[in-house]
Formats: structure tokens, C-alpha cells, sequence
């Protein structure tokens, strides 16, 4: 079969075809027949080496497909199953397997590509304002690359829960998005300071959490956009990996941080199940709506990360076989 493999960190061209052997599930395990592939900035820290697997290696953390293999001791799923996953390692390939609690049925109302593109930052948007911080009905919040993959899906379910949605984005285009999604402002960052819009947009009170996947860029100012006692959420560090900085930045306004990861919400197949279950009905219902910057096959991995990092993508980017 074939596979994406990395031998070495490094940029795009690292990204190499190659013909593999088809993997074996072994006890507890599934191998899904992949259809779509999520590509994610995760997938690009894991190719340069930020958050290193060991060499040689399959990048990928999330797909879709049927499964067309068990192995012994497996009871959540079956050949022939419809199912997604996130957080697993090796998807950039025609087959992989996967920890068979690891995988999720796809409900058929949605399907295999809708799937691979919303299931990882689906759920990472259910933690993020379930979990990470359990957003309230009025609260003023703020969220950095509003129109992107995750940030998009932040603004739809956080105005379904009710809260004032401050977003912000590059360009105008991207502004048109995130209001279309649902934000109740904008801040065009590469014209407005947006630690002193977002000051005044909330009359100088600051807002309760910043949702921030952009990191180094943004960090300090992000701290300063929250009211006392505020939380600045960090997920991402598209802008690079946020400088060591002293505990007393925070002290100002009694404020917090945390550095979450999908991986803690989700450690048994119990809350997995809770979290996927909860963005298929989102999707289902309509509170959440995918929106899918781009598929390219399989060998074109280079041109997806490339799109990726770019940050002009205005939704999922998607791998296909």
C-alpha cells in the first residue's frame, strides 16, 4: 500500500511517497480503509520535529474510512464499520491502524469526508469551551484566527451557547467569514491593535477567556485582553512556540493559563464517545457547520501542508485516497 513517510524533520519535502506493507491489527486493534484524512497543525509540529515521533514514521492524527480488519479481543467495532478517529498517529496512508477504542461510528447521516473533517476540531471545540473553560450565556469572549479550521467551529457553537463572540482575523475576506459564522465583532489585526479594540469594544472591562491557537505572536497581549480573574486558553502556536516568560505577567489581574491538549479530554473510550457524540449532533443539527478549504490526494501531502501553513486557508484541508 501506499503511505506518506518521513525519515528525517524538516520543511515540506520531507513528505515522501513511499510503498509500504500493509499493517496487521494486532490484539485490541482496527485497520480502517482510509477515505479522508484530517491534515492539522499538529501534523506539521510532528513533521518538523516540534513535538517529534520516532523516524521513520507515518504522520497523521485523524481520518475516516471503513474497517476492513479486527484483531483478537476487539468488541467496539466490526468489519465493515463507518468510523472516524483523532489523535492517532499514521493516517497519511490508504490504511492504518488504529486502537480500536480509538475509533468512532460515524452516524449515516454524515459522511466519511464531512467526517475526517470535523471530528478532531470538533471535539477539540467541545473541550475547549466545555472543558478547558466552561463558557456561560452573556460572557465576552475572544478568539484568534476566527475564520480558520478551529476558530470557525469556536465562534458557531460559543454564539450557540450564548456568549459575545470578539474574533480575530487577517484580511477582510476572512472578516466576512467569522461575522458569517456568527461573531459579533471583528478585529482586522494586521490594521487594528487588538489588545486596545478588544479594551474597547468591552468598555475597558476585558473579555472572560481568550481562545489563542496562534501563540508566539500573540501571547502577551492576549493576557492583557482578559478581565481579573480572566483565563487565556493556549492551544496552538501557529506564529511559533510562546517565549519563556516570568508567572508575574499574569499577576496583573489575578489571571490563568492553560495549555490543554485533546488528548487528556479524551483518555477513556467513555468520554471520547461523550465528546464525538456531541459534535455529530452539532453537525446534525446545524449548530455546526463544516466548511472544507480543500482535498488533495494523497501524494499532493506537501501542497496541503504548504496550504496549511500559509494560513490562508478558510476551513479544513482534507488528504483523500
Amino acid at each position: 500500500m501506499k503511505a506518506i513517510v518521513i525519515e528525517q524533520f524538516g520543511g515540506q519535502d520531507v513528505l515522501k511517497l513511499k510503498e509500504v506493507p500493509e499493517p496487521q491489527p494486532g490484539e485490541g486493534q482496527a485497520r480502517v480503509r482510509l477515505e479522508a484524512i484530517g491534515v492539522n497543525f499538529i501534523d506539521i509540529y510532528h513533521r518538523t520535529g516540534l513535538n517529534p515521533n520516532p523516524l521513520p514514521f507515518t504522520p497523521g492524527s485523524e481520518g475516516a474510512g471503513i474497517v476492513d480488519a479486527i484483531g483478537p479481543g476487539v468488541k467496539e467495532v466490526k468489519i465493515g464499520d463507518r468510523v472516524a478517529y483523532a489523535m492517532g498517529v499514521g493516517s497519511y496512508a490508504e490504511k492504518a491502524v488504529m486502537p480500536a477504542w480509538r475509533l468512532v461510528q460515524i452516524p449515516e447521516s454524515i459522511n466519511t469526508h464531512n467526517a475526517a473533517a470535523v471530528l478532531l476540531q470538533g471535539m477539540t471545540v467541545e473541550f475547549l469551551l466545555r472543558g478547558a473553560y466552561p463558557v456561560q450565556r452573556g460572557e465576552s469572549i475572544l478568539i484568534h484566527a476566527a475564520a480558520g479550521g478551529v476558530g470557525s467551529l469556536l465562534v458557531q457553537v460559543a454564539k450557540n451557547i450564548g456568549a459575545f463572540v470578539i474574533g480575530t482575523v487577517s484580511t477582510e475576506e476572512k472578516a466576512s467569514l467569522a461575522r458569517k459564522a456568527g461573531a459579533d465583532e471583528v478585529i482586522l489585526y494586521t490594521k487594528q491593535d487588538f489588545l486596545e479594540e478588544t479594551r474597547r469594544i468591552t468598555g475597558g472591562k476585558g473579555v472572560s477567556v481568550v481562545y489563542d491557537s496562534v501563540g508566539q505572536t500573540t501571547f502577551e497581549k492576549s493576557i492583557g485582553c482578559l478581565k481579573p480573574r480572566g483565563y487565556l486558553v493556549l492551544f496552538g502556536q501557529s506564529s511559533g512556540a510562546v517565549s519563556p516568560f516570568s508567572p508575574s505577567l499574569l499577576a496583573k489581574g489575578s489571571n490563568f493559563l492553560t495549555r490543554p491538549s485533546l488528548g487528556h479530554y479524551t483518555s477513556t473510550r467513555e468520554e471520547l464517545l461523550q465528546r464525538a457524540n456531541e459534535v455529530f449532533g452539532w453537525v446534525k443539527s446545524g449548530v455546526m457547520k463544516i466548511r472544507i478549504d480543500s482535498t488533495h490526494p494523497l501524494e499532493k501531502a506537501a501542497e496541503a501542508h504548504a496550504r496549511l501553513e500559509s494560513r490562508t486557508s478558510m476551513g479544513k484541508i482534507l488528504l483523500t485516497t
